[in-house]
C-alpha cells in the first residue's frame, strides 16, 4: 500500500549521498518557443511554488525550448542557488547541419556542459544526464570525459537516459574498474503505459545503484483522462502538427491499450477522490527503485495537483488491478525461464528462497 509523502520528503539518489525531493520539477515546458510552453510569468510562478513547498530537484535540458528552460531556470534560481539540485543533459543537436554540436563524443560534452553553464548562470551542474545513446562513440571515451568534468567541478554527478540496459551495465562496470565517476541516476520513460523497462532497466538500475527518474509518468497526459477513443481516429501520427496530441501519436502513448488502462486509473480516482493524474503519479512512487518522478506542468493549477499526488494512498485492492490493467508481457529469457519445468531443472523440485 502506498504511504504519503511529502515534498520535503527527501530520499537518496541511488548510490549517492544526494537528497532529492520525491518528484522533480520537469522544465521542458518552461518557454513556449515550441508553441505549447508556458511564458515566463507562468514559469517562475510554478518554480517558486515548488521551491517553497520544499522541492529542491529540478529537471532541465541544454536544448530544451532552444535554450530558453535553463535561461528561466537560472534566473529563478537567484538567491536560492544552494537549495536546488539541478540535472540537465546533453547529446541533442543544438546547431542543424553540423554533426559534431550533438552527440555522446567528448567535444559535445564539454561544449553542451559549457553552454548549459552560460545559460544557467552557474558554475557548477549537480546532475548531468547523457540524454540518449548515439551509437556512435565508445563508452570509454564517454565516461572518460564526463568523469574529467566531475573532476574539474563542474559536474557533481552523473546519469544516463534513453540507453539500453547492456550498454549501461557495460559503463557502469567500466567507471567502477576505473575509479571514475559512476552514474548515480537513471532517466526513463516509465508509466502505466509503458511499462517495458520493468524487463531490463529497472532491475539493472537496482542491482547497480542508479536512482531512477521516471519522464512523462502520466502517459504524455494519456492517463490524466483527457482523451477518448474519438482522438484516436483524429490523431496526427507524424507528430508534425506540434500540438501535445501529435506528440503523443508519434510517441505511440495514445492507443486503445492506453485509453483502457487510463478508464481504470479514472475508476480508481473517483473511488479515492483523488484525480487521475494523481493516482498515475502516485503508483510510480511504489517501486523502490523509483527515486523520484519527473512532472511537467504547464500551468500553475496542473503543478498543484501533481504535487497533491504525494498525498494519495492507494490500497492493495486498487494495485492489483492497476496491475492486471497494465502489466507487460514477458519476454525471453524471463518467460522461458519462469516456466515449471525450467524451474524444476534449476532447483530439483526444491524449495529455494530467491533473492532477487
Amino acid at each position: 500500500m502506498t504511504t504519503s509523502l511529502k515534498l520535503d520528503s527527501y530520499r537518496l539518489l541511488g548510490r549517492s549521498g544526494l537528497r532529492v525531493s520525491p518528484l522533480s520539477l520537469g522544465t521542458m515546458t518552461f518557454g513556449a518557443d515550441w508553441g505549447w510552453g508556458a511564458d515566463i510569468d507562468e514559469s517562475r510562478r510554478m518554480f517558486d511554488l515548488y521551491v517553497d513547498q520544499g522541492g529542491n530537484f529540478v529537471d532541465t535540458s541544454v536544448n530544451y525550448t532552444n535554450g530558453t528552460s535553463e535561461r528561466f531556470v537560472g534566473a529563478f534560481m537567484k538567491g536560492k542557488r544552494d537549495r536546488i539540485v539541478v540535472a540537465t543533459k546533453f547529446t541533442m543537436a543544438r546547431e542543424p547541419g553540423n554533426p559534431n554540436s550533438g552527440g555522446n563524443h567528448r567535444l559535445n560534452i564539454i561544449r553542451s556542459v559549457e553552454d548549459s553553464l552560460r545559460q544557467l548562470d552557474t558554475d557548477r551542474i549537480e546532475l548531468l544526464y547523457l540524454h540518449g545513446w548515439d551509437f556512435t562513440t565508445a563508452p570509454d571515451e564517454v565516461m572518460r570525459a564526463l568523469d574529467d568534468l566531475v573532476r574539474s567541478g563542474k559536474v557533481v554527478y552523473i546519469g544516463i537516459s534513453n540507453t539500453p540496459a547492456w550498454r549501461i551495465a557495460q559503463m557502469q562496470t567500466l567507471a567502477d574498474l576505473r575509479g571514475w565517476a559512476p552514474f548515480v541516476a537513471l532517466e526513463v520513460e516509465y508509466s502505466l503505459i509503458q511499462r517495458t523497462v520493468e524487463h531490463e532497466l529497472l532491475p539493472m538500475a537496482q542491482a547497480l545503484g542508479l536512482g531512477v527518474t521516471p519522464w512523462s509518468p502520466l502517459g504524455g497526459g494519456v492517463l490524466t483522462g483527457k482523451y477518448a477513443r474519438a482522438d484516436l481516429l483524429q490523431q496526427d501520427e507524424t507528430g508534425v502538427s506540434g500540438s501535445r496530441k501529435g506528440v503523443n501519436a508519434s510517441s505511440g502513448n495514445l492507443t486503445e491499450r492506453s485509453l483502457t488502462i487510463a478508464e481504470t486509473v479514472r475508476d480508481i480516482a473517483s473511488e479515492t477522490g483523488a484525480t487521475s493524474a494523481q493516482v498515475a503519479l502516485a503508483w510510480t512512487l511504489v517501486n523502490p527503485v523509483v527515486a523520484s518522478p519527473i512532472i511537467g506542468a504547464r500551468t500553475v493549477a496542473q503543478l498543484e495537483d501533481n504535487l497533491d499526488a504525494l498525498s494519495v494512498t492507494l490500497s492493495y485492492e486498487q494495485l492489483e488491478r492497476l496491475e492486471a490493467a497494465s502489466k507487460p508481457e514477458q519476454i525471453f529469457p524471463a518467460v522461458f525461464m519462469s516456466r515449471p519445468m525450467v524451474q524444476g531443472l534449476i532447483f530439483g523440485g526444491a524449495e529455494v528462497t530467491r533473492r532477487m
